[in-house]
């Protein structure tokens, strides 16, 4: 009976075994596990746990045996959080495609966990660490967006909640300054209607925009060059009234003066004319 129960022992160790022996291998290290700790899914989590910072390669083979040889114990869903943790830290690309997986995988798994809410903000975290600056492809902060408000919709209980809703301004904020500027580049080619386009889509989906002066100055002045005086002066008068201390406040002040003379130009031209008949 013994035997038979030392041979199932071995058994269930052999895929661990094998698995440090080749990295034992690769990196001239040697690796000892006894059938005691191959039977407890605790001890092993505190052989990976040890081992994490020193060999993070080594700490997931201990993990990742635990999700095998113990996938309901409480030690596989801090197994599973640790290795995808791990993957995180790294912070290469290749490294948060990862992360992204496992966190993915924890929720699927153990979707009632406490942790679950950690994983979807951590999802979340794996796009926002890959934005790019204003200017450039915001594909990311887009997919960060969208993992952030998940994290909001499905976990609206959760610490995590608070802090998503902070990074979805954040992201919101450099969405709203890549559009502007691509916006008021379209101003200064005179493309002015698609400025008005990209202008308005920021009014609309992004309200709380920190620089939303500049989006009624450049709307107003779209229409000013477009000799749409009357829908150039409520955007004009906007940037006025709401932001007087901002430097766009003067050159709208000057656009309206503008606006001032050239009706009082075309009313006395019409009235000439009106005269002359």
């Amino acid at each position: 009976m013994k035997k038979h129960a030392t041979m199932k022992t071995l058994a269930a160790l052999l895929p661990l075994l094998i698995m440090l022996g080749l990295a034992a291998g690769c990196h001239k290290k040697t690796v000892e596990i006894t059938p005691d700790l191959s039977s407890s899914d605790e001890a092993l989590y505190r052989l990976g746990e040890a081992a994490i910072k020193k060999d993070t390669e080594k700490a997931m083979l201990y993990f990742r045996q635990i999700m095998d040889s113990f996938p309901k114990s409480f030690y596989a869903q801090r197994a599973k959080l640790l290795i995808a943790d791990a993957y995180f830290r790294k912070g290469d690309e290749s490294s948060l495609l990862l992360a992204a997986a496992e966190y993915r995988e924890f929720i699927r798994t153990y979707p009632y966990s406490p942790s679950a809410a950690y994983s979807q903000y951590q999802i979340a975290m794996t796009f926002y660490k890959k934005i790019l600056k204003p200017g450039r492809d915001q594909s990311k902060t887009y997919q960060a967006l969208t993992e952030f408000k998940k994290v909001i919709t499905d976990f609206p209980a959760s610490d995590q909640a608070k802090t998503a809703q902070e990074k979805i301004k954040d992201c919101e904020e450099r969405l709203a300054s890549h559009s502007a500027e691509i916006a008021i580049g379209y101003n200064k080619r005179r493309a002015y209607r698609a400025s008005i386009s990209r202008l308005s889509e920021i009014m609309t989906s992004y309200p709380d925009y920190s620089q939303m002066e500049k989006i009624y100055y450049y709307l107003g002045d779209c229409h000013f060059m477009m000799k749409q005086y009357d829908q150039a002066v409520p955007f004009f008068t906007k940037v006025i009234t709401d932001y007087p201390g901002a430097a766009l406040a003067k050159e709208a002040t000057k656009r309206l003066a503008e606006i001032e003379k050239l009706k009082a130009a075309l009313k006395d031209s019409k009235d000439n004319k009106d005269k002359k008949r």
